[in-house]
């Protein structure tokens, strides 16, 4: 039987690799050092994490988003390295409609192109259709981002189509076009689940 969902519930992820947690307040200072020496990690990001004062305001904003119930926020922990390496969160959670989405994932240059990705993915799927009961999970992104576009193809998402001028951009002469990409729970336990597993490192 699906659990409940409760944002007040510390739910945590992991494996032999990486660890999944709430986000915190205290945060601030393991998350702070990718904030001050890599802004580019927000580069196709609505709200940016570049700086203390951006970071502080990101953090904000997501707690607050998860007492309403709207999100959940984690930090990513790297088991291999003993080290704190970016955060990812679900969205738009409607437990009614049993869909959300999974994304504001970000790692440290030292983090992406490990294996990290695909170790966090599986977790997060894994509770979002096996334990909360989804039967969507959604994945969005700017469709220039051709990096996070690959990645999520990478995990079995099926790209379902594009919305032109959809939202802003911190430039405000740009908008952006986003592609939508998602997994349904039948293809997450027919196919998606096993091969993403095979390519855990």
């Amino acid at each position: 039987m699906p659990v409940e969902f409760e944002p007040t519930e510390e739910y945590i992820l992991e494996d032999d690799r990486v660890l999944l947690r709430p986000l915190k307040l205290e945060d601030f200072d393991n998350l702070s050092p990718f904030a001050l020496n890599e802004p580019e990690l927000w580069k196709y990001s609505l709200i940016t994490a570049a700086g203390e004062e951006g970071l502080a305001n990101y953090m904000e904003i997501a707690l607050e988003a998860r007492t309403k119930g709207k999100e959940y926020p984690f930090i990513v922990f790297d088991k291999q390295t003993g080290e704190y390496a970016g955060s990812t969160r679900f969205y738009d959670i409607n437990i009614p409609f049993k869909t959300l989405q999974l994304g504001y994932t970000w790692y440290g240059e030292n983090f992406q192109r490990t294996g990290l990705n695909r170790h966090c993915k599986f977790l997060l799927l894994s509770f979002a259709f096996e334990d909360l009961g989804m039967e969507r999970v959604e994945f969005r992104a700017d469709n220039n981002n051709e990096r996070s576009i690959a990645a999520m193809k990478a995990i079995g998402c099926k790209v379902e189509g594009v919305f032109r001028s959809h939202m802003p951009t911190r430039d405000e002469n740009v908008r952006r076009d986003s592609i939508v990409l998602s997994i349904l729970k039948d293809e997450w336990f027919g196919e998606v689940k096993e091969k993403l597993k095979k390519k855990l490192i």
